[in-house]
This record gives structure tokens, C-alpha cells and sequence, in this order.
């Protein structure tokens, strides 16, 4: 059929489509397109034998949700782990080590493989797993099996699904791709059947076609595979036409950007698009930083309408099943359109984006609701996520026995409850509980014809909140602070008993990009959280933690990617650890991510050692990545042989852009440092924006956050809030908790200490006029505020209030 499969060749017809990343170029990479049926009962897949070279099999998905359906594939259990043991079972990565025991003869990304194909002279297969063994003989025997960890090596994994993403407009994973020995795609696609069915391929069927076509057709193969990559490669360097944007553009794209996603919300359940529904923060994070930006522009009632889209959004994932109402944190994405069902897997870098977006909503209204699904997600990383060296984890798979012994594991299986259970566990409290979470003898999974399609979750339930908590305990004639007590000593009970059960596998590899994004939200959180009311009551999984601890966890994260994945010599760093670094080098994301969580720890209260390091590693960046001519920063460094192209990633997906983070972090580093430095800064964020100015002009929806880079950059004048006294006492945490206390991302936020000789030492190098504020303002008995803005400061100020009130002035009509 059509839609199924699809085969494509590089020589006539149709224009290149448009990846994830910027596109530009002049020529055409055409395929074959799909005509309205066979003229004959030939299938479609069978012009294989004529025009082999882009197979792709492919369901349906929309393009934007492709990014972000990063499922990865469930861990082997099949009878054959004992039976065999291949190259993979001395890897470092849990994935890779997951198909130790597959029947392929699998090779990790290396030159082992690759020279082991040119010796052979066959070509690679990368990298969709089978445990079949008749599928595993004839890979074993025509190719050489290559199989990566997308996670530890996302550049690879970004070549091939680019390539695939050209030639259909689409992709996903599993991705399967053939490639020549060296390395040059010949065909590509993503999930095919193990047999022949309904017109379609099986697995075995297309491997006797691609050899086939290898012994007959090698050099058609090739041409296509090198004319492919020349192609992207040209579509994805795209270089800037100026140096800066024109002026009107930030704004336009921003007002663009909210406009669509607006048109997109869905004011029924909360969210943008339908299902399946992904928790994207950056969409969040562009819509609040509108809003606000509405707000202080006097268009309250459009302000408003923006933010309520907002925060039911936030209100309705974290009452969902997608949330973790017993363990706390966030599960990867609904397959619903109610936030109910999810798929369980839980990732480090949602965990992250997630805690940030409600303590952005929390600043905003002071709504104890979103401080507490904040402490909600850092307390799950606090309890299951961080090891002994302070390191956070990736990822808790999806998957677990139901049993202890049992060799199949089962989506969900840690997760879900039966009616029975939940009675036997909580007793007299079994009816409020299942009452307010919807809980019912044959399952609860049926709120959405798309929640359970083949009943896996027949007599199971997935912890979803129906109900108003206000309106449960008044009709129970309670107190509501004790029907949320007894709802959380509930959560406790079935916490402990879910402890016992088979845990799902931990991904315990530590990827320095998504610590940097966690590293953020911890910094934050100590300062931010001190806006809680003194009488607000946390209920477990809130532990109710003393907001210090939060910036420990941040410090120990940035201590451990310092110690074990950063060359103090070359000032590079690696990708992840794991038993040791990888052999993957930092990639663009790691860079920018660690350097934002960096300016946030140095802005909520730590030492000058993290923006002295923030400072050192933009440079660094900027060597590896930077395209001083074009504009904008590359994926990788470019100097592995093996990765065939260099991408300048924008779409903000389930993660931001590297590009999109980038430029928020040298518009703030230009607003710490001064002269030249900050000049330079201010200058590259321009240049590397104005490489993808298409893409902002024409699809604002697909670069939310950069939206928001642009305008920031736009703005003319930041507001500075200055702090000077001793950082050990007490009135210095209210003043710095103060000035963090207003929502407001076009603001910097320094801290000095004029005691301290080292500080006092950086300031004098790196901003003069910072040095000269502490000097002249510095009260051995106060903490002295100072706002700035527009070339003028504030009278100073020594108490918290008066600063708050301070930063909540309306900007003036200059700023």
C-alpha cells in the first residue's frame, strides 16, 4: 500500500523535505513518488529489483511528534540470552548491553565494524534489533550488524534519521538503515515486519533484496548513498544572508509562535495538538515568556488568555496519568488525548524542562499547587535518580516483570494498580483513595477509545484525578487538609508496596547535556521555592525538603561532570559516563545545556567558579562549533571521519535546540561581562539567529524557544539586579530569594561579596563597573539592592519587600 511503503531514488523528481533542522538549498533530492494505486499486482515494494535505494516502511505520525517519540527499544527477554553472546556484552551502555545476548553478531559504532565490512566486502546494517534466528543468520551472513545507542551517540543517530526524514518527510524509530562500507546510506526506514504480510515486506524479504541489489547494482547504490549526503550536507550548513535579523522579526515570530500554538491548544484536556500528547516545556516556556511580555506591554486581557492555556495545561498533565502520582515525576508521553495512559518511561531530560516550567508558573501566580509538582519531580530524582558521586541518571524504562522470575516484562507492570490491591493495602481509606483517583474493579482505562486499543490494561488502573480535592472532602464532610493528608499517607502505603515489585530497568548512564538541564532546575528551585507560604503542607511523595539541599544537588551534579567528563588541559568535555567517559566527545548540546545550568547556579547563590567555568566552556564551544563565517553552531566538532554530516539543529522538540540555548546564554553572558567580550557575545547571538530567519519568518511553531532567544536579544536594555554584602547570612538569602521572586527572564541577577578576593578579582577582570557597585555600596551590617537598567540604578535597597516591589514596576516606556 501507499502509505506503507514507499521506495525512492535519487535522480528525477521530487525537492528535499524539510528535517528538524535548517534547510536550505538550491538543487533537488527527489524520490519516487506514490501514485494512487499499482497498475498491476505488483507490489510496490517489488520496484526494489529495479530502483534500490530508499525503502522506507513507515506509520503515520505527525512530523513535529516524531522528535519527540524517542522510544527506545524494551530490553531482550528472550530464552536466547543464554544461548548467545556477542561484541555488545563489552560495552559500557545498558542499551547496548540489552542486546548482549541477541543471536546477531552485533559490532558497536567503531572502526571494528567498519573495517570488518570493507574486509568482507558487504554492507552494514544499523540497527533495529532481532531475536529471530533465521533473521540473525542471514544478517550474520550478508551483513555486518551495527547497533547504536542513540542516547551516548545522538550525532550517528542524527546522520541516518536525517537521511530518512529527507526522503519521506517523516521518520521514527526503531530506524533501520543500510549503508555502504563507507558509511554512505543506501536505504533507509524505520519499523518492518518480521514476514510478508498484506502486501508488505517481511524483514527477510527486504535483506535478500538489498543484497541482491549489492551484488548487482553496487555502483547505482552508491552513487545515490554519496549524492544524498552531499545533499543534506549542503541543506544543513546553512549559512546566515546578514549578520542579524531585520528588526521587526523577534516580535513577529514571537506573536507567530503563540498564534499557532493557540490555534493548536485543546481547551478540553489542556495541551497542544492531540494525541499522542507530549509534554513539550518549550512551548510552555514561549507561551508564559508572551504572556509576560503582553502583560508589561499593557495588554493584560491577551496576557491572561495566554497564561490560562498555560497553566490548565500544567494542571491537567500533572492530575493525569502521564504524572506519577505515587513515586513522583513525570512519564514520558500520553497515548491519550486525557493525559491518562501514558508511556511509562521516564526521562531525565522531561524531569528537568518540566520542575522549571512550574516554578515559572509558580512565580507567576504563587499558586502552591505548581511549587509542589516541582518538589514533586526533584524529589523523585533526589530519592531514585542520583548516585553516590552526585551523577544524575538518563532514563527508567518502560517495561517490568510482573513477578520476581518472571522472563516477560510488561509495559506499565510497575506501575499499575488493581482494585483489589489498592483495597488490601489501604483498608478503611481504599474508598476515598479509589474514589479521587478513579480506581475500578475492571480497570480505569477506558476514558478514551485510544487509552488501551488492545485491552493490555484489562482490570488494571492508572492513578488519574477526576475530582476537585476542595469539593471530595467537603462532600465527606472533611477538613481538606486532612483528606490530603490521608490521600498522602495512601500514596506512601502503595509506594512501599511498589517498592517490592520488580523494578524497571534503571538507564544509570549519566549524559552531561541532560544533567546541565537538571542542574537548572535544582539551582532555581532553592531560591524560588522561598516564596512558598510558611504554612504550606507537602504530602508524600513530597518530602517537604529544606530548599539548600536543592542547591547541594545542583553543585554535586556540576562537581561530577567536572571531575569525570571534562579534560582541565584541552577544557573539552565528553558526551557521557558510565563505568568511565564514553568514547563520544561532547556534542553542541552538552556545551549549551551544562553552560545554562552553570549561569543558573552562579545566579541563584553560588560561587563565581561556576561562571568562571560558564566563561571558559562558551569559549570552548565556540572553537568546536561555531561557524565564524556562516553563522550559527554545528552539532558535532566535525572531526570524526565517521559521522558523515554537521547539522545547525533549531527545532525546539522534546529537548530545545542547542542553537535556541545557545543564544540565551550569550545574551546573558553579554549582560555580565562587559566591553569587548560582551560585545562579542551580543554579536554571535545575532549572526547565528539570523541563520535561521526563514524558519522563524515561516514556521515560528517549530523554534518556540528560539522565538524567545530572539526577543530577548531584541530587548533593549536587561535589567540588572545587583546584591552586595556577606553571602553566609541570612538577610542575603531573603535579598537573593527576593530578587528571584518575580517572574522575568530578560533579567541578571549578580551577587557580590566585596570581602571575598577572588570575587572581587573576576569582577574587576570580567565587568569593571560590577567591581566599582560593590565597592561603593558595601554595608558591613546589610545586604544592598540595586536594580539597573537603561544606564541607571535604583536608590538602593535593604530589605526583601522593598525589592520585590521593586522588580515588579512595569518596565519603562525607554526599556
Amino acid at each position: 500500500m501507499c502509505g506503507e511503503i514507499q521506495l525512492g531514488h535519487l535522480s528525477a523528481r521530487k525537492p528535499l523535505q524539510k528535517t528538524t533542522a535548517t534547510v536550505k538549498t538550491k538543487r533537488k533530492l527527489p524520490h519516487f513518488t506514490c501514485d494512487s494505486a499499482p497498475t498491476s499486482s505488483q507490489s510496490r515494494w517489488q520496484l526494489l529489483q529495479h530502483v534500490p535505494l530508499a525503502v522506507i516502511s513507515h506509520r503515520p505520525i505527525h512530523p513535529y511528534k516524531v522528535v519527540a517519540m524517542a522510544e527506545r527499544t524494551p530490553a531482550s527477554t528472550s530464552h536466547s540470552r543464554n544461548k548467545h553472546t556477542n561484541r555488545l556484552a563489552a560495552e559500557h551502555s545498558p542499551y547496548l548491553l540489552q542486546h548482549a545476548h541477541n543471536p546477531v553478531d552485533w559490532f558497536a559504532w567503531g572502526e571494528e565494524a567498519f573495517a570488518e565490512a570493507r574486509k568482507r566486502d558487504v554492507p552494514i546494517f544499523l540497527s533495529k534489533s532481532f531475536e529471530d534466528e533465521g533473521v540473525a543468520k542471514l544478517l550474520n551472513d550478508w551483513f555486518v550488524s551495527i547497533k547504536v545507542d542513540r542516547e551516548e551517540r545522538p550525532d550517528v543517530d542524527k546522520v541516518y534519521m536525517t537521511y530518512v526524514q529527507a526522503l519521506y518527510g517523516g521518520g521514527g524509530w526503531p530506524l533501520s538503515v543500510f549503508l555502504s562500507p563507507d558509511l554512505k546510506p543506501l536505504m533507509g526506514g524505520t519499523y518492518f515486519p518480521p514476514e510478508d504480510k498484506y502486501g508488505r515486506p517481511g524483514f527477510k524479504t527486504i535483506l535478500r533484496k538489498v543484497k541482491d541489489a549489492w551484488d548487482k547494482k553496487r555502483d547505482m547504490l552508491a552513487q545515490s548513498g554519496a549524492f544524498a549526503i552531499e545533499q543534506l550536507s549542503e541543506a544543513l550548513s546553512a549559512s546566515a544572508s546578514s549578520n542579524k535579523l531585520p528588526d521587526e522579526l523577534p516580535q513577529n515570530a514571537l506573536r507567530l509562535c503563540a498564534e499557532q500554538l493557540s490555534k493548536s491548544y485543546d481547551s478540553r484536556f489542556g495541551g497542544f495538538g492531540s494525541a499522542p500528547k507530549f509534554p513539550r516545556p518549550v512551548e510552555i516556556q514561549m507561551m508564559l515568556y508572551h504572556s509576560k511580555k503582553l502583560e508589561d506591554t499593557g495588554k493584560s486581557g491577551e496576557a491572561s488568555e495566554g497564561q490560562k492555556m498555560v497553566l490548565f495545561t500544567l494542571q491537567c498533565m500533572a492530575k493525569g496519568g502521564i504524572h506519577d502520582h505515587v513515586g513522583g515525576g513525570f512519564h514520558r508521553y500520553s497515548v491519550d488525548e486525557r493525559w491518562h495512559v501514558p508511556h511509562f518511561e521516564k526521562m531525565l531530560y522531561d524531569q528537568g524542562q518540566l520542575a522549571n516550567v512550574y516554578l515559572d508558573a509558580f512565580s507567576l501566580t504563587k499558586d502552591v499547587f505548581y511549587s509542589y509538582i516541582c518538589r514533586d519531580i526533584l524529589d523523585y530524582l533526589r530519592r531514585d535518580m542520583i548516585g553516590p558521586g552526585g551523577e544524575i541518571f538518563s532514563a527508567e524504562d518502560a517495561d517490568s516483570a510482573e513477578t520476581e522470575g518472571a522472563t516477560r516484562k510488561k509495559e506499565g507492570a510497575f506501575y499499575v494498580w488493581t482494585s483489589k490491591e489498592v483495597e488490601d493495602i489501604l483498608g478503611e481509606h481504599a474508598i476515598l483513595f479509589k474514589e479521587h483517583y478513579y480506581l475500578k474493579p475492571t480497570g480505569n482505562c477506558d476514558l478514551s477509545r485510544m487509552s488501551d486499543p488492545h485491552n493490555e490494561f484489562k482490570g488494571k488502573n492508572v492513578l488519574i484525578e477526576l475530582n476537585d480535592s476542595s469539593a471530595s472532602a467537603s462532600k465527606l464532610g472533611m477538613p481538606l487538609e486532612k483528606y490530603l493528608n490521608i490521600l498522602g499517607e495512601c500514596r506512601r502505603k502503595l509506594f512501599d508496596v511498589r517498592s517490592k515489585r520488580p523494578r524497571p530497568h534503571l538507564d544509570d548512564k549519566v549524559i552531561v547535556s541532560w544533567n546541565g538541564l537538571v542542574i537548572s532546575s535544582f539551582a532555581r528551585a532553592s531560591k524560588i521555592l522561598k516564596s512558598e507560604a510558611e504554612s504550606a503542607i507537602f504530602n508524600f511523595p513530597v518530602v517537604g525538603s529544606d530548599r539548600k539541599e536543592y542547591t547541594e544537588v545542583a553543585e554535586s551534579a556540576a562537581s561530577f561532570i567536572r571531575r569525570h567528563l571534562y579534560d582541565e588541559q584541552t577544557h573539552r568535555l565528553q558526551h557521557s559516563f558510565r563505568n568511565g567517559p564514553s568514547k563520544a566527545p561532547g556534542f553542541l548540546d552538552d556545551y549549551a545545556f551544562l553552560i545554562s545550568g552553570l549561569l543558573d547556579l552562579y545566579e541563584f547563590g553560588s560561587g563565581t567558579k561556576w561562571l568562571v567555568w560558564a566563561i571558559e566552556l562558551q569559549n570552548t564551544q565556540d572553537e568546536l562549533f561555531l561557524d565564524r563565517e556562516g553563522g550559527g553552531y554545528f552539532n558535532t566538532t566535525g572531526e570524526d571521519p565517521s559521522v558523515l554530516l554537521r547539522v545547525k539543529e533549531d527545532h525546539d522538540g522534546a529537548e530545545p535546540s542547542g542553537n535556541s540555548v545557545s543564544v540565551i546564554n550569550l545574551v546573558r553572558l553579554a549582560s555580565i561581562v562587559a566591553g569587548s567580550k560582551s560585545d562579542y557575545y551580543r554579536q554571535n547571538a545575532e549572526h547565528s539567529l539570523a541563520v535561521f530567519e526563514t524558519r522563524l519568518k515561516d514556521m515560528a511553531m517549530a523554534v518556540p524557544l528560539m522565538c524567545c532567544a530572539a526577543d530577548m536579544l531584541s530587548v533593549p536594555s536587561r535589567k540588572h539586579v545587583v546584591l552586595v554584602g556577606h553571602k553566609s547570612s541570612v538577610d542575603f538569602e531573603n535579598m537573593l530569594a527576593a530578587a528571584h521572586a518575580s517572574y522575568d527572564l530578560n533579567k541578571t541577577v549578580i551577587h557580590i561579596d566585596p570581602a571575598d578576593t577572588e570575587e572581587m578579582d573576576f569582577w574587576e577582570e570580567h565587568n569593571s563597573n560590577n567591581a566599582s557597585m560593590a565597592r561603593n555600596n558595601f554595608s558591613a551590617d546589610k545586604v544592598v539592592a540595586l536594580v539597573c537598567q537603561n544606564f541607571s540604578c535604583s536608590p538602593p535597597v535593604t530589605d526583601p519587600i522593598s525589592l520585590e516591589n521593586l522588580l515588579l514596576e512595569k518596565p519603562s516606556s525607554t526599556a
